[in-house]
């Protein structure tokens, strides 16, 4: 009976070990995937902002062409 109880202390411990192990493993793919996620972003963000830029660049010279041609008519 004692021995009975001693394996199944052991195989419970065991078995935690295993389950805590392989869930501090999700954890640090989930850390490693967000901060991943986090420098896509980082750097969506800024080449969002360079468009802009770039957009109302355009957008002024198409302004001009506009007047210049409002002008021959």
């Amino acid at each position: 009976m004692v021995g009975a109880l001693i394996v199944l202390v052991v195989v419970g411990g065991i078995s935690v070990s295993l389950v805590s192990y392989f869930r501090l493993q999700a954890h640090r793919i989930d850390a490693v995937a967000n901060a991943h996620y986090r420098t896509f972003v980082e750097r969506s963000v800024a080449e969002q902002a360079g468009l802009r830029f770039r957009l109302g660049e355009l957008s002024a010279r198409v302004e001009s062409v506009e007047q210049l041609l409002r002008s021959y008519e």
